[in-house]
């Protein structure tokens, strides 16, 4: 069975037959019921940029504590080198975890009571978690509301399942890449801005920035977005199965939740010694910060230049293709960065790379909007979320450990064998389904 696009109108529903051809002198109706059993959305392109106008700004507002987080966390009284990285680690790593635990639950609520509710929800606690995080007055404090803030948040989560539910099968590759560039660029400009706004207006002030740039993304969610119910049908499809159980096929599924997690352990694998290596390759040691921000930026613009292309060429050729290539092209642009002999080999390869890996993230959820009734997709794409985090959470910690123990150049051969390992997997499965 291939993942190949189909009109929507020619697509029976969740098994059910075929419809009877439109008599000649009589107009096909306009189908009200989408194939899989969701109500045709008739404002998808107004949604995408509104969810990518509030995706963006709060994936801005989650990274620009990067720049200064050692800092803070100094000013909040832990004193020594090694316990301020430790507490730093903490206190970033424990979004991802919280994240991995709540992604399935909301997107089981998304499912049963909607998606815009989800945002509304998500926007509003991290506007609310953030402004807190500029009242901390010890280390506890900041880890326990960073903890609390992956548990509210999940917009853009959030806002990738909307889409993927709403947009027409045949365009989804490139919504879901539009998408995709945003968040990226969130995540591009939110360390640039953190490195500078403290510096003008302090640290708790730019918390409490932060969160008001994040109730903007609130309001606009709340007024600006527009998800039509559900219809009777609908709501009784939901009764007859839901969750993992009405996954028809469930081998798609899980492939494209374990490439999720390779993803993000592929590009969080050099983030622990990213700086010790970039010290080996710059001469000035006051370089060394700066190239190592420019190196860490380079694979996220990479992946936001090339998202919205690359899945739109996956609607024509289809997206598992894509998704085998882009892992087999990172793979090979990976073990190059072993041996690099200056810091802008290193910056060039980590945005081919980034280059490469920008397709992925689109096709993959694509590919499970294929295979997923739309009335569980927020469930499974929970699960998704769920994976992407854990290879968060999974790749700084192996990175460093190997990094420690084995040296810098193991790190790069692991994250290789692991793409190569991904590619040769998802080629196998396109050929199986291919001959069968």
């Amino acid at each position: 069975m291939s993942d190949r696009v189909y009109p929507d109108a020619q697509v029976p529903r969740d098994g059910a037959p075929p419809p009877a051809a439109a008599s000649p002198a009589t107009p096909a109706p306009t189908p009200a019921v989408a194939p899989d059993g969701g109500t045709q959305q008739r404002h998808w392109r107004g949604n995408l940029f509104v969810c990518m106008a509030g995706s963006f700004t709060t994936v801005v507002a989650m990274t620009l504590l990067l720049p200064f987080l050692p800092i803070y966390v100094e000013q909040l009284g832990v004193r020594g080198h090694a316990a301020i990285v430790q507490w730093s680690g903490v206190a970033f790593g424990i979004t991802f975890v919280s994240v991995a635990c709540v992604a399935p639950l909301w997107g089981v609520l998304a499912d049963r009571y909607g998606r815009k509710p989800m945002l509304v929800r998500a926007s509003l606690g991290m506007a609310v978690a953030m402004a807190l995080l500029g009242t901390a007055h010890n280390i506890w404090q900041l880890v326990g509301l960073r903890l609390l803030t992956g548990l509210l948040g999940g917009y853009a989560s959030g806002s990738i399942a909307l889409v993927a539910a709403q947009t027409p099968k045949g365009r989804s590759g490139w919504a879901l890449g539009m998408l995709t560039s945003a968040i990226m660029a969130g995540s591009l400009a939110g360390p640039l801005i953190g490195g500078v706004l403290p510096q003008h207006i302090g640290i708790r002030k730019t918390f409490f920035a932060a969160g008001a740039v994040i109730f903007a993304a609130f309001l606009a969610t709340l007024f600006l977005l527009r998800e039509q119910r559900q219809s009777a049908t609908g709501r009784a499809d939901k009764k007859a199965r839901a969750g993992w159980s009405a996954v028809p096929d469930k081998r798609p599924v899980v492939i494209m939740l374990a490439t999720s997690a390779l993803l993000s352990f592929a590009l969080m694998s050099i983030e622990p010694i990213i700086t010790v290596y970039v010290a080996q390759l710059v001469a000035d040691p006051a370089r060394v910060t700066w190239v190592a921000g420019v190196v860490m930026s380079a694979t996220a613009l990479g992946s936001m230049l090339s998202s919205s292309y690359l899945g739109r060429l996956a609607d024509r050729i289809g997206h598992w293709p894509v998704v085998a290539c882009c892992l087999a092209l990172a793979a090979a642009l990976v073990v190059p960065q072993a041996f690099v002999t200056a810091g802008w080999q290193l910056v060039a390869l980590r945005f081919l790379m980034g280059l490469a890996l920008g397709g992925l993230m689109p096709c993959i959820t694509a590919v499970i909007r294929h295979h997923v009734p739309e009335r569980v997709i927020g469930t499974v794409l929970g699960y998704s979320f769920s994976s992407q985090s854990l290879g968060q959470v999974a790749g700084p910690l192996l990175g460093g450990f190997i990094g420690g123990h084995l040296g810098m150049r193991p790190v790069f051969f692991v994250t290789a064998a692991l793409l190569a390992t991904g590619a040769l997997w998802n080629w196998r499965e396109l050929a199986r389904r291919a001959l069968g």
